[in-house]
């Protein structure tokens, strides 16, 4: 069953995250074509929460923005314990973790409970900020980099890695033809491999070691129709894999040893494939604008369960997968977070966000545009969300008790 907690904080909105234009919102590209016809999901027990979710922080800005920081992605470093954001403000926060979870400073009373939340500035809770040349829509931290290299894919179509010591650019890569660069990942089994997905139809892998075309390693087109590349994502778990999401409605999975045709293709979605995941070595998560998430077995490309409760039609609202814990987290353009376990195809966990900072005129607006869960292997858990005008939310979840 849904539990739908207290609602203590959140955000207000001046600007879209939009996909195609941030003035006009956030549009994952529309292909025309075939509608995919959904196979029959089986009945599922209903939903049970085995967590008790708090919102610990609330960070936002105090001043006021001439321009809109809507918050398109949130990384975790491989230490999990630095957070980078970014999105179309041109730049890059880095926050370590002490930094959010620090001492709470107010007390909210709620529903006959207290909840203690820090209300914290970006200026003040941020430890280094990268000012970028174009408007993010991708971060990734690079394997093998002790936390200090993170690359980025921006609307300008360029892919670009940045030292956080030093702040500046140490490799770019502009191979694109200038359309907008989705999202970039990197090998786990090889770091100095990277990936990029684009609007121009390709999905590419590259490697600053490879002087030439930007270090173009390979490059495939999914779709005959050169539909958008939203994401990317490199198998995590050794398997020599890499997930392609397009606005084809379909997700492609390719062997990064022969980049030809792809060996697995999930067709379930009937609107644009905005995030793909690898939940473990067996199992691949989708979102898209069809408002579902998906579980797929990557060995016979079956379906195997789908996630529906979140309002999803036009924006990019985030995925993560918590391994461990087996939950999904996403947002939602009604501007609440949702939480699924991967037992059950209805969420387990859902806040909802209220006004907080600089503006709240366009609350009605306001929708929930990132989501990254921290990768700990304990029955206590963090999941922290961005919204469309720039706040991050915090939250602490842990694992309830047997006789609770």
């Amino acid at each position: 069953m849904v539990q739908n907690p207290p609602i203590y904080a959140s955000i207000s909105i001046s600007f879209e995250w939009a996909m195609n234009d941030f003035s006009s919102g956030f549009h994952p590209p529309a292909v025309p074509g075939h509608e995919t016809k959904l196979s029959a999901e089986e009945k599922q027990p209903a939903a049970r929460c085995e967590w008790d979710f708090s919102l610990a922080t609330v960070v936002s800005s105090t001043a006021n923005a001439t321009v809109s920081d809507t918050l398109g992605v949130i990384e975790f470093d491989p230490s999990n314990t630095i957070l980078a954001t970014g999105g179309i403000a041109r730049k890059i926060r880095i926050y370590t973790l002490n930094s959010l979870l620090r001492p709470q400073e107010e007390t909210v009373h709620s529903q006959g409970k207290h909840q203690s939340i820090a209300f914290l500035d970006h200026t003040n809770a941020c430890d280094n900020c990268i000012f970028t040349p174009a408007k993010l829509s991708s971060l990734r931290w690079k394997p093998g980099t002790g936390g200090r290299i993170l690359g980025s894919g921006d609307y300008d179509g360029v892919v670009m890695e940045y030292d956080i010591e030093t702040k500046l650019p140490i490799f770019e890569r502009d191979e694109h033809g200038g359309r907008r660069v989705w999202s970039v990942d990197y090998s786990h089994s090889d770091p100095f491999l990277g990936a990029s997905g684009s609007d121009d139809g390709t999905m590419q892998m590259w490697d600053p070691r490879c002087g030439e075309g930007g270090g173009s390693v390979a490059k495939v087109q999914p779709t005959k129709s050169r539909s958008s590349v939203c994401c990317v994502e490199f198998n995590p778990f050794g398997d020599a894999l890499i997930a392609a999401g397009c606005a084809d409605k379909k997700a492609y999975v390719y062997d990064v040893r022969k980049m030809v045709e792809p060996v697995h293709i999930f067709d379930g979605h009937t609107k644009t494939i905005t995030y793909v995941r690898f939940l473990n070595a067996q199992t691949l998560v989708s979102a898209g604008t069809d408002g579902c998430l998906k579980l797929w077995n990557i060995v016979d490309s079956r379906l195997l369960r789908t996630y529906k409760g979140h309002v999803n039609s036009r924006s990019f609202v985030g995925l993560s997968v918590w391994r461990h814990g087996g939950l999904l987290g996403c947002g939602s353009e009604n501007n609440q977070v949702f939480v699924y376990d991967t037992r059950w195809g209805e969420p387990i966990w859902v806040h909802g966000f209220e006004p907080v900072g600089r503006d709240s005129s366009d609350h009605q607006h306001a929708f929930v545009s990132s989501v990254c869960w921290r990768q700990v292997n304990e029955d206590q858990c963090t999941l922290v969300a961005g919204g469309s005008n720039g706040v991050l939310h915090v939250f602490v979840g842990k694992r309830k008790s047997d006789s609770e």
